[in-house]
């Protein structure tokens, strides 16, 4: 799922916090070879507002993330979950029910944020509409998770409060693309709804946001990369940018740019050999041909 297609570092934003730790206690002691995984562990949502696609997983699963009623008990949660090991934070600003899209209130988001900041970890949002957005916004969020494809177009001035905000984004594109197919939407709502979600992320692109790449894999089962890149360079970023959103945005983001994120005397040597030349075709950023970790091959490919 991840060294396959080069990546030697991820931020996973939503899991069950013990399971992901074992993972990460197996890689880290040499048993699986894998990338650093940092997490988010388990999200936050308002009361009432576990999304209903989830409450069937949990179920399944014999899992309980519990709904957050208060701001001082999302605050102790928050001190819970990063003294368990969460590199991070995440809220569900907007979260899918049966009839209806919830909104965060306002002052929840940010008692979480803030707590969040305090211990220095940053926070994700997972937004829908332009209502979960502006809490985003209001709340001190860091980084949006998701494009918002069912809702208007980003124009100049939108953008440039996110960035003004300092906020980076994750555009999953290819999640809108596998949710719209098993939804059984038609090629023609298929293709409105990507080229809505590629503008918003062009608008953000050219009005200087950073973007981070990302897309949902985990929630979804599609491992290759090339759908994501194939829509990023749809919606005119460049090669060097989606270079960037892949290796120095979220070195900086995340705090190891002094280690990690380039090539260069000294740092950690993770690195990524393709099959191809990005410059000349983006789709080369999915051929990949080794994935080096700290100097150690984690994926060799045939």
């Amino acid at each position: 799922m991840l060294t396959r297609w080069g990546f030697t570092t991820v931020f996973d934003i939503a899991s069950v916090l013990k399971n992901t730790n074992l993972i990460r206690h197996l890689i880290e002691s040499g048993e699986v070879k894998g990338p650093r995984i940092l997490t988010v562990g388990e999200p936050f949502w308002m009361k009432g507002g576990t999304p209903i696609y989830i409450k069937g997983f949990l179920e399944a699963n014999h899992l309980s993330i519990p709904e957050v009623e208060s701001t001082s008990q999302a605050i102790e949660r928050v001190r819970q979950q990063i003294r368990d090991g969460a590199d991070g934070i995440k809220i569900f600003a907007n979260s899918s029910e049966r009839d209806e899209t919830l909104t965060m209130p306002l002052e929840l988001a940010r008692a979480i944020a803030a707590e969040a900041h305090r211990a220095g970890k940053p926070v994700f949002a997972h937004v829908s509409n332009n209502q979960g957005t502006e809490v985003a916004i209001q709340g001190g969020v860091d980084i949006l998770a998701h494009t918002t494809p069912t809702d208007e177009l980003w124009s100049p001035s939108f953008v440039q409060r996110l960035t003004a905000a300092h906020m980076a984004l994750t555009p999953t594109l290819t999640l809108w693309d596998v949710v719209s197919k098993q939804s059984n939407n038609s090629p023609e709502e298929i293709e409105k709804g990507m080229g809505r979600a590629a503008q918003q992320l062009g608008a953000f692109s050219r009005g200087g946001g950073q973007v981070l790449f990302g897309t949902d894999v985990g929630f979804i089962l599609q491992f290759d990369t090339s759908e994501e890149i194939m829509w990023m360079s749809r919606s005119g970023m460049s090669f060097r940018k989606i270079l960037a959103s892949l290796t120095t945005n979220p070195a900086q983001r995340f705090g190891y740019a002094t280690q990690s994120g380039r090539i260069a005397k000294g740092l950690d040597g993770d690195l990524v050999v393709l099959g191809g030349d990005p410059a000349q075709n983006t789709s080369a950023f999915s051929r990949v041909l080794y994935a080096i970790r700290g100097g150690e091959v984690v994926y060799a490919g045939n």
